[in-house]
């Protein structure tokens, strides 16, 4: 079959790999109708992670069940389904807590297992034409027949709950204020969770001008372009005070709006990146006793980090003024499992429609092009959010 095979640094090619097979009587593969390019990917094809040639990427996926180990019970050939992208068992400690994300028995050693990236197990990813799915049962969420809602229910494999879990993280409720950095995928998903949700007000942060313009219209969100300023003096200022909730979904490689300025290109330059700078301008602009959500990917280790402390995962974050204000943060990869169900059915009531996000759907074989426009963040016909890929 054909799949999106990482080559070495920011190279990807579509080349013939073996195809799934029913494994463990648990497994069921599948026909791949949607895969995403995901920003985590990103990761991976910048050479930003200890990725090694040969990787088949792929941790955002759904299709049709093609094939059904004989343990398996309530799926059945021709069913639609889409996986979360944790790998879970389902009943370790973990998981029957509904900690999915961060289960102990799919990938020893470590806990939580995923799709098509580095250190999260053997499981080849899904930017192919099938998938093998362990522990299918617990692992694959059915959706109805048909392909109504594609879009939308494709983004439950990680960015929708992803995006809702940053809010989940930060505790928001209906009537709080709330800060979102990074417009990304997982960024504007954060800002609709919070306007879902009932947020009061909703700031945005990022620098790419479509991206933020996205987030005021489907967000009802204040767009921040840290380009013209400090974004925590922009908010104070525009809120009239600090707000209740953050959410960072930028992660490690946040740049330094001190090292940016308007007309740079928008593809990441690790010399303009500051590890720590989201964080800390969360506890700056979140008010004592505020909760911030950190759904933003960040790593033990980083080759390519701007200093040797960064390098080994370790960040300048302002913990004094965090203790000073009585904030608590929660962090971690979402737990797909404890949102899917009930952000699909909102999908399927229309009360939620994330599809707005999607900016681009094209054939497997233009994966290559794709993972090199998504990298410079920026489209010639508007934004450049979220690609999926047709195998």
């Amino acid at each position: 079959m054909r799949a999106v095979v990482y080559k070495g640094e920011k190279e990807v090619a579509v080349e013939e790999v073996d195809e799934p097979e029913i494994e463990h009587p648990n497994d069921v593969v599948i026909d791949i109708t949607t895969t995403c390019i995901c920003g985590s990917d990103l990761h991976m094809y910048e050479g930003r992670t200890a990725a090694e040639p040969g990787i088949v990427f792929g941790h955002e996926n759904m299709g049709i069940v093609s094939a059904v180990g004989d343990a398996v019970s309530d799926l059945e050939i021709g069913d639609r389904v889409v996986a979360p992208f944790n790998v879970a068992c389902g009943f370790c400690e973990n998981c029957e807590n509904g900690y999915t994300g961060f289960c102990t028995n799919v990938n020893p050693g470590f806990a939580g297992g995923a799709y098509g990236y580095v250190a999260m197990g053997p499981y080849t990813g899904g930017q192919a034409e099938k998938l093998r799915i362990p522990y299918a049962d617990f692992n694959a969420l059915k959706l109805p027949d048909g392909d109504e809602h594609e879009e939308s229910f494709s983004l439950l494999a990680d960015i929708f709950p992803t995006g809702w879990h940053g809010t989940e993280l930060a505790n928001l409720k209906a009537g709080d204020s709330v800060a979102v950095f990074g417009a990304g995928p997982v960024g504007l998903m954060a800002a609709y969770s919070a306007k879902l949700k009932g947020a009061s007000e909703i700031y945005v942060v990022d620098r790419v001008p479509s991206r933020l313009e996205l987030a005021e219209e489907h967000c009802d969100a204040h767009a921040i372009n840290f380009d013209e300023g400090d974004p925590v003096d922009q908010i104070i200022e525009e809120h009239g005070g600090e707000v209740d909730k953050g959410v960072d979904a930028v992660g490690y490689q946040a740049l330094d709006p001190e090292q940016t300025s308007k007309g740079d290109d928008y593809a990441y330059d690790p010399a303009k990146e500051n590890p720590a700078v989201v964080i800390n301008s969360l506890i700056r602009v979140v008010r004592p006793t505020g909760e911030l959500g950190i759904p933003g990917l960040y790593v033990p280790e980083d080759p390519n980090a701007p200093d040797e402390m960064a390098a080994q995962g370790r960040l300048g974050i302002d913990f004094g003024l965090l203790f000073e204000k009585g904030q608590a943060l929660g962090t971690g990869q979402c737990n797909v499992k404890s949102y899917n169900r009930q952000l699909r059915d909102m999908i399927i009531e229309g009360r939620a429609d994330p599809s707005w996000v999607v900016s681009h759907r094209v054939n497997l074989d233009q994966a290559p092009e794709m993972y090199e426009r998504f990298d410079d963040r920026e489209a010639e016909d508007g934004a450049f959010t979220k690609v999926l890929l047709e195998p």
